[in-house]
């Protein structure tokens, strides 16, 4: 195999930036429309009045109290609320994608696949951001803790309190600031550590040729694979589940894992077709696109499993704290559209569209669902984060697509610059890689 090597050129780089500048100029002019027209002027329709009233006892702790806040919650203007979800939503989309790049490296290495060798180098290059998003996500908790959790709130555990909430506060052992705030950063000490020693493994295995670094690369991985079982989880029931803080689902973990996975596949299978069409990658082929299909057909088959697992269990039982979820979301004119929106964009269209083998390996179908993977998964994420932070506020309007779309862009922007910087500082072929044999020659039947 010839050496490669991936050059950030100036001209990309000056396209990233871009990027970010379109975000922040889009996210500035929405904001400002917001703020000066209310942006998603609508209330609550009959249907969703009736909902409220339903699940009163849920919505009197988690959202209406006018002296609580949720952080002020109905004192701050909606620009600044819609500001605020952006952040976290992209916080936690973005953190997905990251630390899902070490996992695929690290499944594939336990795994003794061989196939991936190839392209290992670039979902290696994804978990560079993780100390970047790890810094934003923590520091967005610290400022906007009240705004996003209502748990953060002290009266709710004060007996003495008219607004004392007894589910709430028999989840203080868990749902607390410090224990919080204490396993948010072990999370990200825990992964870029991770992703840091397989990053510097690999780089001694290019300069050194030695084996041993192939097996400290296997043993590290899994060492990583169950602190990552452990903590993919936590961190959904923290991140997301928390700010509903009443609901709760025992699959909720499995939820989030299934979406952050597809989503991080998808974004990793485009980078590789993006460096394929620069003229790098050169033994890359159809064949490993045709596994790279075959990963984001099944799991997003995987996702919808869980999906349908998690609603099904939900609507059969039918216990408030956990069904208010989905009619929170279901029953909501804002919402209810996002709701059969996942479902044909995560699930519909990858099924129908990648079933037959030639389509997996063709690029620009492969292209169209992977973007199409990550707009239904930043949606899906959306869905899950939103009706809990905005109430009617959230749902699509107008200047949905300035101020969405600006900090989308604006992380997307942020993410690429890291993970292309990383891609830059190493070859991208791991040429003394025990494996790469039988990645150059893979073929699938």
């Amino acid at each position: 195999m010839v050496e490669e090597k991936f050059i950030f050129t100036a001209s990309a780089k000056k396209s990233v930036f871009t990027t970010i500048g379109v975000g922040i100029l889009l996210l500035i002019i929405g904001l400002f429309f917001v703020a000066k027209f209310g942006g998603h002027d609508h209330h609550a329709s009959e249907g969703h009045a009736t909902e409220h009233v339903a699940n009163a006892d849920h919505h009197a702790a988690d959202h209406s109290h006018d002296d609580h806040g949720h952080g002020d919650h109905h004192e701050k203007s909606l620009w600044v609320k819609r500001l605020i979800k952006n952040i976290w939503h992209n916080n936690v989309f973005f953190t997905g994608i990251s630390i899902i790049g070490v996992f695929f490296v690290a499944f594939n290495y336990v795994a003794w696949a061989g196939w991936g060798v190839l392209i290992r180098r670039i979902p290696l290059a994804m978990g560079s951001f993780i100390p970047v998003i790890g810094v934003l996500l923590i520091v967005s908790f610290l400022i906007f803790n009240h705004d996003i959790f209502h748990w953060t709130h002290q009266y709710l555990y004060d007996k003495s309190s008219p607004l004392y909430d007894p589910i709430i506060a028999g989840k203080e052992g868990y749902l607390n600031f410090p224990f919080y705030l204490i396993r948010t950063i072990l999370y990200f000490v825990a992964w870029y550590l991770s992703w840091m020693f397989l990053r510097k493994y690999a780089i001694q295995e290019d300069l050194t040729g030695d084996i041993k670094w192939y097996d400290k690369s296997v043993v590290l991985s899994a060492g990583f694979l169950v602190i990552f079982g452990i903590t993919s989880s936590t961190a959904a029931w923290d991140w997301v589940m928390s700010i509903d803080t009443h609901f709760f689902s025992t699959m909720f973990g499995w939820y989030v894992f299934a979406s952050w996975f597809i989503t991080g596949l998808a974004v990793m299978t485009l980078i590789i077709i993006y460096l394929k069409e620069a003229g790098l990658l050169t033994g890359v082929n159809e064949n490993h696109l045709h596994d790279l299909g075959k990963f984001l057909f099944a799991f997003s088959i995987f996702w919808t499993y869980i999906w349908f697992s998690q609603f099904l269990l939900i609507y059969y039982a039918n216990i408030p704290e956990e069904a208010v979820y989905f009619v929170e979301r279901l029953k909501n004119d804002a919402y209810s559209p996002f709701f059969f929106f996942n479902l044909i964009i995560n699930f519909l269209i990858p099924f129908l569209i990648l079933m037959t083998r030639d389509a997996k390996r063709q690029v620009m179908i492969i292209k169209v669902i992977a973007v199409c993977i990550i707009i239904g998964h930043w949606s899906d994420f959306y869905l899950m984060i939103t009706p809990a932070l905005l109430g009617n506020d959230g749902g699509f309007d107008f200047w949905f697509f300035f101020v969405e779309l600006g900090m989308f862009l604006i992380y997307g922007g942020l993410f690429l610059f890291f993970t292309l910087t990383s891609l830059s500082k190493a070859g991208l072929i791991p040429k003394n890689d025990p494996m790469l044999e039988e990645s150059v020659h893979h073929h699938v039947y």
